[in-house]
């Protein structure tokens, strides 16, 4: 079956739409704001817990911690607006900066072929790459995009495997470091990438026309071809844009670490997912926002400093981060007076 079959037909729905017409918008537009009460309350409880937690230094590193993954959650939120899901950005984080390592580093671990000063386009490349191979396969094919996209996590994270032998790349290029490690007007550079990239995705979605046409698609597909929407040429272009994110979020963190982990990325696809439903993007497609996507990563974070600050033993981290998830689905849902679909 392909993917244009898979999504049942329904109005098409803009990021604000309400079912009881104008009366109504203001109070729609509020479920963006669904999740700023949760975040108050755990910073609240996170200075009660431990007054290191409000300090300059502590939020700077949970900002800088979570931009990296963030941008995986923003190339999930597009593509899941659009009605597809692509569980592989979790693989191209790790392969996309493995590969650059692979071709710039010396020494016996890479082949060194090209100069380091290349390591970033060649990183932002094997993302391209990576998401026209899914675009191709999923819109030009019209095969099932979740097992598209599941088949190449696998290949993918084989992949680093093998350049990578199973160890872990360092002695990278200070070209392929820089926007991981660099500090910018006093802030680290990854954290103003990740704010004007979202910025952007909030504008793009909510008050232009491509936005409207990546909402069309994801409401009603037939629909958005009735309505001269060229849906094949959106859905490539979201699936491309999401690869080149996540290669992006995966060369932020290979900077910040200094290295590439043959593991980079993996179990991320889990914290994306719970990161965009609970800040309200529906997994059917056309509903949600970049903004709501934002307070839903940046909440789940906040809870794992909070805990991590609390001394809580890490065996338990893990566990306790699936419960708090599912408590704040209930919370997200309660505030937002919608069914999460």
């Amino acid at each position: 079956m392909s993917e244009t079959t898979e999504l049942a037909p329904r109005p098409v729905a803009s990021p604000h739409s309400t079912r009881h017409g104008g009366g109504k918008i203001a109070l729609a537009k509020l479920r963006d704001l669904a999740l700023i009460p949760a975040i108050a309350a755990i910073c609240v409880l996170g200075q009660l817990v431990n007054p290191v937690f409000l300090r300059y230094d502590n939020l700077i590193n949970v900002l800088q911690t979570m931009s990296e993954i963030a941008l995986l959650v923003l190339a999930q939120t597009i593509v899941l607006i659009v009605g597809r899901m692509d569980l592989s950005l979790e693989s191209t984080f790790g392969l996309a900066p493995g590969v650059a390592a692979y071709l710039t580093v010396t020494g016996g671990q890479g082949l060194g072929l090209l100069p380091g000063m290349w390591a970033v386009p060649a990183t932002l490349a094997v993302g391209l790459a990576i998401g026209a191979v899914n675009a191709v396969l999923i819109v030009r094919f019209g095969l099932n995009g979740f097992i598209v996209t599941l088949g190449m996590l696998i290949v993918l994270r084989g992949l680093l495997t093998g350049i990578s032998g199973g160890q872990t790349f360092f002695n990278l290029p200070p070209a392929m470091m820089y926007l991981g490690s660099a500090t910018w007007f006093g802030v680290p550079a990854s954290i103003w990438i990740c704010l004007v990239l979202f910025a952007a995705g909030i504008v793009v979605l909510g008050f232009t026309t491509v936005g409207r046409s990546l909402y069309a698609v994801g409401g009603n597909l037939d629909a958005a071809k009735a309505a001269g929407i060229r849906t094949d040429r959106v859905l490539i272009g979201v699936l491309v844009v999401a690869g080149l994110l996540a290669a992006l979020g995966g060369l932020l963190l290979s900077g910040r670490l200094a290295s590439v982990a043959a593991a980079q990325g993996s179990g991320a696809i889990f914290t994306v997912f719970a990161a965009a439903v609970i800040g309200g993007v529906s997994l059917s497609g056309g509903r949600g926002t970049v903004f709501g996507a934002f307070t839903g990563i940046l909440l789940l974070y906040l809870i794992q400093n909070v805990l991590t600050l609390a001394g809580v033993p890490a065996q338990w981290i893990g566990a306790l981060n699936g419960a708090i998830i599912l408590v704040a689905l209930v919370l997200s849902r309660l505030t937002s007076g919608r069914n999460q679909e």
